[in-house]
């Protein structure tokens, strides 16, 4: 039996409410991380299902045997010297919570030194912000769930100082708060899989809700990334065709080649995201090739904060569901999301992208090719 369908059996299991054998679980988890996380941890968190959510807390039951939630009252001190704001290591997330959060930080706080706690990637998105420091945190997204797990001991030691808080917005991290960060008093955990569970708010609402209910004070999602001059005529479009491995988010066909011809048809300018290269960065110039509009397209290729930054200087974006969206929400550019291969309506309601200018959120699976471009050329400004 391959790691897949074992893991995809798994799933299946826990979600009928039973529990795995502990040398099962461990097995998985340690052999096949990989599919462990993407098949099973994913798809338990993915659900915002509070009876998942226990799931997945019984499933690390091998690793971090005493888990469970932080039951002490937090206080906040009087004078706080340093916030601890964890990275949600996507980086998606980390614009359309973790974001939030450090907004909110800095008002709570505003003497206070803010510190993001994460991946390099995650804190070029705020590097141009000086009321953020970054404190270098680099995941371990590949390897056993051991290597993860000793990672999350780690991290604590170096969260040191006096009247210091760790705000933790439901991280990687801390293996989504299993491992307190600190002294449960001082360690603020936002639960995003089981906050607003009867209802299909999005999750910046329900970010906002807590920090209003725990700090007394709120934020809005933003970007600050090192400016990158986008020598273009306007109207511009920006556009990421990227789905991060997961091809279930994508439009096959001709799709993406006809959506570049409708762009270029209405934008000057159409700035494409190679994102990581490789495959990906081929599949987006062959369909520009196929495009007919070659010619008024620009490639990225360099960082993702440094195509933030080509988002927050265009008129336009567009892109399936990933993290561009998120980035063009928080800079407040008009923006088409196109959502495909989600698992529910919630999970499609909770990551919508959400800011000041307007978003339309196209459910691909239930609308044809041809209707999706036209809905995007009625959008287009």
């Amino acid at each position: 039996m391959s790691a897949s369908t074992s893991c995809s059996a798994a799933l299946q299991t826990l979600r009928r409410g039973e529990r795995l054998p502990l040398e099962t679980v461990r097995a998985l988890g340690e052999e096949h991380p990989a599919e462990f996380f993407r098949i099973i941890v994913e798809a338990l968190a993915d659900s915002f299902d509070p009876a998942q959510a226990e799931a997945y807390e019984d499933l690390m039951q091998p690793w971090i045997p005493s888990a469970q939630r932080n039951t002490v009252r937090q206080k906040i001190p009087e004078w706080v010297e340093t916030v601890y704001v964890l990275s949600r290591v996507t980086l998606g997330s980390d614009i359309k919570i973790t974001g939030v959060i450090l907004d909110a930080m800095k008002t709570r706080f505003p003497e206070a030194d803010i510190v993001l706690v994460g991946g390099r990637k995650s804190a070029e998105l705020f590097a141009a912000d000086a009321r953020i420091r970054h404190l270098e945190a680099e995941y371990p997204r590949v390897g056993p769930v051991s290597a993860r797990i000793e990672f999350a001991y780690q991290l604590r030691s170096v969260l040191e100082g006096k009247n210091r808080i760790v705000v933790d917005p439901d991280s990687r991290l801390t293996q989504l708060g299993l491992i307190p960060a600190c002294e449960p008093e001082s360690y603020f955990h936002f639960p995003s899989r089981t906050t607003g569970s009867d209802s299909s708010a999005n999750l910046s609402d329900l970010t906002k809700s807590w920090l209003r209910e725990t700090f007394g004070t709120s934020g809005e999602a933003y970007v600050s990334p090192q400016p990158v001059p986008a020598d273009c005529e306007h109207p511009s479009v920006s556009v990421s065709l990227g789905v991060g491995g997961n091809e279930s988010k994508r439009i096959r066909g001709a799709f993406e080649a006809h959506l570049i011809r409708t762009l270029g048809e209405r934008h000057k300018a159409v700035w494409i995201d190679r994102g990581a290269g490789g495959e990906e960065a081929q599949r987006v110039s062959d369909a520009a090739t196929q495009s007919g509009a070659a010619g008024r397209v620009r490639f990225w290729g360099g960082s993702f904060a440094g195509f933030v930054s080509i988002i927050a200087q265009s008129d336009f974006y567009v892109g399936y569901d990933s993290a561009g969206q998120h980035a063009a929400a928080a800079a407040g550019i008009p923006l088409v999301s196109i959502f495909a291969g989600a698992n529910s309506t919630r999970f499609r309601n909770r990551w919508a992208p959400s800011g000041s200018a307007k978003a339309t959120v196209i459910n691909a699976d239930e609308i044809a090719p041809e209707a999706i471009l036209k809905a995007i050329a009625l959008s287009s400004p």
